[in-house]
């Protein structure tokens, strides 16, 4: 599933092609994904302007000076393409611009999900309302995470994914973080000393800023807007690489949490 560095990989990517163009076509090829589509979502975003395109945790935001922006989720296996040559069976959401420029959101599973809100209720939304601050956000600091951690007994892994405490954090990034804060996945939260949550702190924004500089990672069914994949997931230090080497000389274990794989080195993570 792309988490934030693919979230934020694409938005930047869509951002080259919509920011301050006119909207000459927007299109819906199939009545849902997920959900179903708004219905007056064209009637509503043709010949619009777009002011900005942004992210929200796991959210894109294609904001329009109708009052309107567009809230996309990419799902499991969702990826926009730019200028593809010939349309695809499962580009679901065609929009076109007044430069000629055409994008697609793709999505073979159909697990996405597109809405449309007035821009000025987008913080009520309730999917919106009950995040976290954002994994890439200013607040959070060692002292911000004993907060939030203090007398919880429940895996730290399993906090770290829970969006209503910290937004826009996943399962793969959530598992180098762990690692390079040498904390493991499944210590007490409430137990972690002030120390372990100042490196825990640093390593959050340290990985995915990583990630989304390499374009994230390209597991499956991500690539991004270009068509270029993300090359980050060459350099997991733990992610995915049971039985293989850590830098510390231990071997990655994997446990499963929560119904997911965990991945972590037992010898440097306490």
């Amino acid at each position: 599933m792309p988490e934030l560095p693919e979230v934020e990989t694409t938005v930047r990517g869509l951002a080259r092609v919509l920011a301050g163009r006119r909207l000459t076509r927007v299109e819906a090829r199939r009545a849902d994904l997920r959900r179903a589509f708004p219905e007056d979502l064209g009637q509503r975003l043709t010949g619009a302007k777009v002011m900005d395109v942004g992210r929200r945790a796991k959210f894109g935001l294609i904001a329009t000076d109708r009052g309107d922006t567009l809230v996309f989720h990419l799902g499991m296996s969702g990826h926009w393409r730019i200028d593809p040559g010939e349309v695809d069976r499962h580009d679901h959401l065609l929009v076109e611009t007044d430069e000629g420029r055409r994008l697609a959101l793709n999505d073979a599973r159909r697990f996405g999900s597109v809405d449309l809100l007035s821009t000025d209720a987008l913080g009520e939304w309730p999917p919106i309302a009950a995040l976290g601050p954002d994994a890439l956000g200013p607040d959070l600091d060692a002292r911000w995470f004993r907060r939030r951690f203090e007398g919880r007994r429940a895996p730290v892994k399993a906090l770290l994914l829970d969006q209503r405490i910290i937004a826009g954090l996943g399962n793969i990034y959530a598992c180098e973080a762990l690692h390079r804060a040498a904390i493991h996945p499944a210590r007490a939260a409430g137990s972690i000393s002030l120390r372990r949550l100042d490196r825990l702190a640093a390593a959050i924004p340290e990985v995915l800023d990583e990630a989304v500089a390499a374009g994230g990672s390209s597991l499956r069914d991500f690539v991004s807007p270009d068509g270029t994949l993300g090359y980050f997931s060459a350099r997991f230090d733990v992610y995915g690489r049971e039985g293989r080497a850590c830098a510390c000389g231990g071997r990655v274990k994997r446990i499963v949490q929560g119904g997911r794989s965990t991945f972590y080195c037992p010898r440097c993570q306490r």
